[in-house]
Formats: structure tokens, C-alpha cells, sequence
């Protein structure tokens, strides 16, 4: 796929420079030849290597919305969803970057102490520290407020017990922000998150499986388990327990439109894919694109993708400059992530029993996508954020 957006009409977002075309062209350069031509490799074993990590922070991938001083790039969110948009181009499904430098580093950046800031945040711009975050737990994903891991007092260390699931990064992490109960008598006000550094795997915590998925199936989803995990008391992000559920309602809209972003790059790397393979293939002795309903199921996909992309423009503007409320980000998610389904889904369509066979990208593509729908709070709970809101 090409570094730029694939659009219509030579369309380019507002927010984009040149220096986010050059970024894009070492992005792209990076996933097609370090980690795509190892993506069976990373399918068969549920988690891609942690050495391209090291890889994308020597070539300044990593943390690029991170202030300089702490090993970032300086850069914003615009840096970021470059680095999102290119990796789905490429078709990627591995590397957990989203996670690692869309949210980790966003936590941190935005709450962490400055002790906390300079022990961990160089390290995860330079790829040394891979970074996750747990949230979901086996009894609930995304009802929060009723999480069950907890973390006692015991001298000067927290002492942490409970279990956490679908954990991106869960196999690889080596820093984990963990959504705990400080306070099991209170609902939101007793939620803290804390910076668990996981190296070594100290005692009290443990991997689980490595879960396997119809989906992202060379993406490190897991288990983890936590029987009296000792934390420093310092450990608690930004020093001061209870103000876990708040950091996260912050942060939120950011996820949100991270899932965004990649939602609209995946729709418009299905419309440029199904569009060079209806121009290719022939059927009843002419090319399928120019059969009149393969047309007209181009043009309904090219106008889903750029309405989606015109959408999500506005909503990185707004982001940029501090506008992004949680209502519209709520909107671009599960609006973008089912227009994501629906134009995928019809482009497999079009690809004929072909689609449907995994050597083909669209049939990924399809299983990839349903994933979309579900994780960074449901689309039901998104439309439940919306409703409220009108």
C-alpha cells in the first residue's frame, strides 16, 4: 500500500504536513520490510517478536507524541495516527503499538510523577519497555467500576490479588498499567492505576495463556493472574490513589479515536484492494469491475470511506486542540468500526471464494475487523455514551 492515504480525488487530511508524509514513508518502509514478511511466522505463534520493539525505537516510531526529554519524539496525536494508519496499510496485526505508544505512553505523559515519567518513558521509546494496560477482567470488560483485582497496604508496598483478561501486549509487557480497587468500599473513587514494572517476572504474577483468537491472530492477547503481587507504594500513577477511574475517563476519548483511526485505514486499504482486484479479475468474458453491481458496491464502499475519513479528520482537529468530548469520540468509534465491518464485508464479496480464503488479505481483513466492535468499551456502551448526550 502506498505511504499516503489511498483516498479519492486526491484527498488529504487538513492536519497532515510534510513532515507526516516523511514519517509515513519510514513507517511504512518499517513494516514492509521488518515485520510483514514474518507474518505467518508471528500468526503461528500468537505474538509477534520483541525485538522489532528495539527496531521501531532505534528508527524514532515509538513515543512520538513524548515529550523530547523524556526519549520522545516531540511530536502530537497527529505523529501517532500516522503511525497507526501506515501500520494497517501494511496489514499488520502484530506489533501492539496502539497500545504501547497510544496509550501507555499517553498515560503516563499526562499523569505519571516525573519519577515516574523518567524511569519508564525513555525506555518504551526506545523499545527496551513494552508496554500494556489491564482493565478487563474475566467477570466484566467493560463494566469498570465493578472490577474485582485489588491492592492492599502492607508497609510501604501495595500487595495485589485478582486476575486480568484479553490484555493486548499480556505475553511481552514488561511495564503494565493496572486498573486495581485501592478502596473496595467505594465504586469509581476506589479505582487506581498502577505502574507495575513486570520484568523478571516477579513473584505474585503470572502469564496466562496466550489466548487464541478467529481475529488478530499475531497479536499477543493474554492472561494475566496477580496472588500478592508486592508494588511500591509509590507505584499508584501520579502519586494519589483514586484518581484510576478519572485518568481513565480522560484518556478514553484518545483510545476511542485510536480504534478510530484504525478503522478508517482498514476501510480504505479494502476499497484500494477490492478496487485492483475487480480491475483484474474476468468473469462472463469481462473484468468484474465492469459489471454494474461491482460498481455500484464500490461506490457505496468509496462514499462510506470518505465520509468516514472526513469524519475522523475533524475529530484528530478536535483532539489536537484539546476539543474531542466524550460523546463524539464514543460516535467515531462504533460509527467508524461498523462502517469498518460493512465495507469489508462487502468487499470480500466481491472477491468471490477467493475472499473467503485466508492467503488473501481481505479474508484477514474480515476476521480482524470484528475485534473493532468489541474492545475499548463495546459499541453498545458507546451508543448508550451517545444517547445520554442528546
Amino acid at each position: 500500500m502506498p505511504a499516503t492515504v489511498p483516498g479519492l480525488g486526491g484527498y488529504q487530511s487538513r492536519w497532515r504536513t510534510p513532515d507526516h508524509h516523511a514519517l509515513a514513508e519510514t513507517v511504512a518502509t518499517f513494516f514492509t520490510r521488518e515485520v510483514m514478511p514474518r507474518e505467518e511466522e508471528f500468526a503461528a505463534q500468537g505474538h509477534t517478536d520483541r525485538a522489532l520493539y528495539h527496531h521501531a525505537g532505534a528508527l524514532g516510531l515509538l513515543g512520538l507524541s513524548v515529550p523530547e526529554e523524556f526519549g520522545g519524539g516531540g511530536g502530537d496525536f497527529s505523529h501517532e495516527a500516522v503511525l497507526f494508519e501506515q501500520q494497517t496499510y501494511a496489514g499488520d496485526a502484530s506489533l501492539g503499538l496502539a497500545v504501547h505508544s497510544g496509550i501507555v505512553t499517553g498515560y503516563l505523559t499526562a499523569y505519571g510523577t516525573d519519577e515516574q515519567k523518567r524511569a519508564y518513558l525513555p525506555g518504551l521509546c526506545s523499545g527496551e519497555l513494552v508496554g500494556a494496560i489491564a482493565m478487563s477482567e474475566p467477570s466484566g470488560g467493560s463494566d469498570l467500576q465493578s472490577m474485582r483485582t485489588w491492592a492492599r497496604p502492607d508497609g510501604d508496598a501495595l500487595l495485589v490479588n485478582g486476575a486480568k483478561t484479553f490484555i493486548t501486549n499480556g505475553r511481552l509487557a514488561d511495564l503494565l498499567l493496572l486498573a486495581v480497587k485501592t478502596d473496595r468500599d467505594e465504586g469509581a473513587a476506589g479505582i487506581s492505576l498502577l505502574v507495575c514494572d513486570l520484568r523478571d517476572d516477579p513473584p505474585g504474577f503470572r502469564r496466562g495463556r496466550t489466548l487464541h483468537k478467529i481475529g488478530l491472530q499475531a497479536n499477543d492477547t493474554a492472561e494475566l493472574f496477580f496472588d500478592d503481587l508486592r508494588v511500591p507504594a509509590d507505584a499508584v500513577l501520579g502519586g494519589v490513589p483514586g484518581q484510576g477511574f478519572f485518568q481513565m475517563m480522560q484518556q478514553l476519548p484518545q483510545e476511542r479515536l485510536v480504534i478510530a483511526v484504525g478503522a478508517v485505514a482498514a476501510m480504505e486499504r479494502a476499497l484500494a484492494l477490492t478496487t485492483a482486484y475487480t480491475k483484474e479479475r474476468h468473469a462472463f468474458g469481462k473484468p468484474l469491475y465492469a459489471q454494474q453491481n461491482t460498481r455500484f458496491t464500490l461506490a457505496e464502499c468509496a462514499a462510506l470511506v470518505r465520509t468516514g475519513r472526513t469524519f475522523l479528520d475533524d475529530c484528530v482537529e478536535r483532539h489536537l486542540a484539546g476539543e474531542l468530548d466524550l460523546p463524539t469520540a464514543a460516535m467515531a468509534k462504533f460509527h467508524l468500526t461498523e462502517s469498518q465491518c460493512t465495507v469489508i464485508d462487502r468487499c470480500l464479496q466481491l472477491f468471490g471464494g477467493y475472499g473467503y480464503m485466508t492467503e488473501y488479505p481481505i479474508a484477514r481483513m474480515y476476521a480482524d475487523a470484528r475485534a473493532q466492535k468489541i474492545y475499548g468499551g463495546t459499541n453498545e456502551i458507546m451508543k448508550e455514551l451517545l444517547a445520554r448526550a442528546l
